[in-house]
């Protein structure tokens, strides 16, 4: 009987039932947030995974200006079906460099989070430069300018520093070898290509798009979807028994 007249007595007092409201949604919000404030990080750290190359980092910015994410997804879920068709389910820390994040909400095209040396670049150029030549079904609008127009990274260590700024291990070092790295990531000659392996492991290195002439953004956009879902070992895991 008291607990059904304090509930009348609440239902009937604006005052009291705004209160008792409040009281419960902080609570329940302490409970969840709380906890956070003595964790490092909310993202279990996995073997492999490092921050973008400069070259990488470069093509990441410009598969988000032109918008890719909004066809295609980076976010493979735990079921069974897309597991077999893109590979492994992603995980968490595959996007702690993320800003922002490229999970996508649609796919128009097909997820792209383990595209890493599914496909030559050959056949990356000739998908941006005429998509239907190589997916006759294909809706994708051509990118073919790509191939012909330098790449900016004259800020690029900028770029890395203020990434570094916001929590990214950058080193120093990385920072100010940013430009020569971006350089050495497009030519397997350079003299740098070992720092940058060093720097950066299972980083790409190599003329992606064919010219040799000068650094495209095609270059740049390639060597970010050859390194997508390449960094973490995934034999490690047994995906028959890791279905959710």
């Amino acid at each position: 009987m008291a607990k059904r007249s304090l509930q009348k007595t609440l239902e009937k007092n604006v005052f009291l039932l705004a209160v008792g409201t409040l009281l419960a949604i902080s609570v329940g919000g302490i409970v969840e947030v709380a906890p956070l404030f003595y964790l490092d990080s909310t993202i279990e750290e996995v073997e492999g995974v490092r921050p973008y190359s400069p070259l990488e980092l470069m093509g990441r910015e410009i598969y988000i200006r032109e918008g890719c994410y909004v066809c295609h997804s980076q976010q493979i879920r735990s079921l069974r079906d897309e597991v077999e068709r893109y590979g492994h389910y992603s995980l968490a820390a595959e996007s702690m460099y993320d800003r922002p994040f490229q999970w996508g909400s649609k796919r128009t095209g097909p997820d792209l989070a383990r595209v890493g040396g599914r496909y030559s670049d050959e056949w990356h150029v000739l998908h941006m430069r005429d998509p239907r030549s190589v997916v006759p079904e294909s809706v994708m609008p051509a990118y073919s300018w790509m191939e012909t127009t330098p790449l900016d990274y004259n800020m690029v260590s900028k770029y890395l520093e203020t990434l570094a700024t916001l929590g990214d291990p950058y080193s120093d070092e990385a920072i100010l070898m940013a430009f020569k790295d971006l350089e050495a990531q497009v030519d397997p000659d350079h003299e740098g290509v070992d720092a940058l392996m060093a720097r950066y492991p299972k980083a790409v290195v190599r003329n992606f798009d064919a010219n040799s002439e000068e650094i495209t953004e095609l270059d740049a956009l390639i060597a970010y979807l050859q390194m997508l879902g390449t960094l973490v070992d995934f034999n490690t895991y047994n995906n028959e028994n890791d279905f959710r």
